[in-house]
């Protein structure tokens, strides 16, 4: 199951690239984290992973798979039979930047998961962006 949510955003992307992969942040600005918390030193790079408490969801794991700096980054969690990688992709535009998000589930219970909590899915990765452009164009 894919979900997938873009945005524009009027600010540099190098402020939308930090405030990105600030995830320690998140909590202060998207309703959809209630925490954040990194379980290993640095700055996010792949193999690094952290700890993520939504509301309504058991807390995972996630492992960063890949990152390009300044560009995108995905990460990747597994755990009742369904393996989640979520991806986050800025495109620089006139302006400011597009940022794609999505959620990408597979496993033998995956189809079972979206359809239990797709909709949830798709309001808090819809959230994310949203949350993500205002904090961006607020300079805070």
């Amino acid at each position: 199951m894919r979900f997938e949510t873009g945005v524009d955003i009027d600010a540099s992307p190098d402020r939308v690239w930090r405030v990105l992969t600030d995830v320690a942040r998140w909590p202060e600005f998207t309703p959809t984290m209630t925490a954040v918390e990194h379980l290993d030193d640095g700055p996010l790079s792949p193999g690094v992973r952290v700890r993520i408490k939504q509301p309504g969801l058991p807390p995972m794991v996630w492992q960063v798979t890949e990152l390009t700096d300044g560009r995108s980054f995905a990460w990747q969690a597994a755990g009742g039979g369904v393996t989640t990688l979520a991806t986050h992709v800025l495109t620089p535009r006139d302006g400011g930047v597009s940022v794609l998000l999505g959620i990408d589930q597979s496993g033998p219970l995956a189809p079972l998961m979206s359809l239990l909590i797709g909709g949830r899915t798709r309001r808090y990765v819809r959230t994310e962006a949203e949350s993500l452009k205002r904090r961006c164009e607020s300079g805070s």
